[in-house]
């Protein structure tokens, strides 16, 4: 009997290889996950951990968050907010994502005064001023002093208190000039601070090159534990943590109870009802679900 050639013996043992791996890999390995996913205590991770209303559609998954605000983006007072996100929109699963700002990012590219945040493309906030601003709005809708270290109001918001300082030896030396770098001049009436180091404090004019002065935020005088938790100021790393810390779900309890009609005892009982501990007891922090919450909520004290 004739052999084949040895090129075609080893595309067959290929073939066959790769039939089998097929097999195995493609069809058997995914049938036997898909079994296991399906066992008792496993089969709702599997599917999503979908929630459903009392009428049976699916709103949402207690493993994602979700927004809840009106179509301006605002928060519905009757409702316990979740903490930023930076996946697209916010909480958008298909483009999961931080911000990639770190705690240096503390400088605004400023808009062109003719186009203004929304109009500018090259305008950006730094991570100083997105994180003063959400901590301002804050404060102001859950009736508490909403400012923080390195913050400083401006206008019916606030920004990052930071100066750029140039110095007559580049890095040292006296103080020449002191510019506002965060207040851009025609939005304020005068900087947050008047002198830094006898020199008068300037606002910041719209394309003036300040890669030459000294990046120096300013502390200011609010204390060192702020009212608002970091948590409602900063958004996850993935931009889709569903949970929110006791301390910020406490933070809102006047204001549900004030809109629901109810105490805040009330409802600080069902905030300790729906805190989750620490997994195995030591690991991560007690943690808040905001879906499942707000659920408990339009159930003990459905709006009208």
């Amino acid at each position: 009997m004739q052999r084949l050639p040895r090129w075609i013996t080893q595309h067959l043992a290929a073939f066959r290889a790769l039939l089998a791996l097929t097999v195995i890999t493609g069809i058997l390995y995914p049938l036997a996950i898909l079994a296991v996913a399906q066992l008792p205590g496993l089969s709702d991770k599997a599917d999503g951990s979908l929630v459903y209303d009392e009428d049976g559609y699916v709103i949402g998954s207690s493993l994602l968050g979700q927004s809840f605000t009106d179509d301006e983006g605002d928060a519905v007072l009757s409702y316990f907010q979740s903490r930023p996100s930076a996946a697209g929109d916010g909480y958008d699963p298909l483009t999961t994502s931080a911000s990639n700002l770190g705690p240096e990012d503390v400088v605004d590219a400023q808009p062109d005064p003719a186009l203004g945040w929304d109009g500018d493309e090259n305008a950006a906030q730094s991570l100083l001023t997105q994180v003063c601003e959400r901590s301002f709005t804050i404060g102001a809708r859950e009736g508490v002093d909403g400012s923080r270290p390195y913050c400083t109001p401006s206008g019916e918001s606030a920004v990052g208190a930071v100066l750029g300082v140039y110095y007559s030896q580049g890095t040292g030396g006296d103080v020449t000039r002191v510019v506002s770098l965060n207040e851009q001049c025609g939005t304020v009436e005068s900087p947050f601070l008047a002198v830094y180091e006898g020199t008068e404090v300037e606002c910041a004019e719209y394309g003036e090159d300040h890669s030459a002065a000294i990046v120096t935020p300013i502390a200011g005088d609010a204390g060192g534990d702020p009212a608002v938790p970091a948590d409602a100021v900063t958004a996850s790393a993935s931009g889709l943590d569903p949970h929110i810390s006791p301390e910020y779900a406490e933070l809102q309890a006047g204001r549900i109870a004030a809109e629901r009609g109810t105490d805040s005892g009330t409802v600080l009982d069902l905030i300790d009802d729906h805190t989750d501990g620490r997994f195995l007891g030591f690991m991560g922090e007690p943690a808040v679900n905001v879906l499942e919450l707000n659920l408990a909520l339009d159930e003990e004290f459905p709006l009208t």
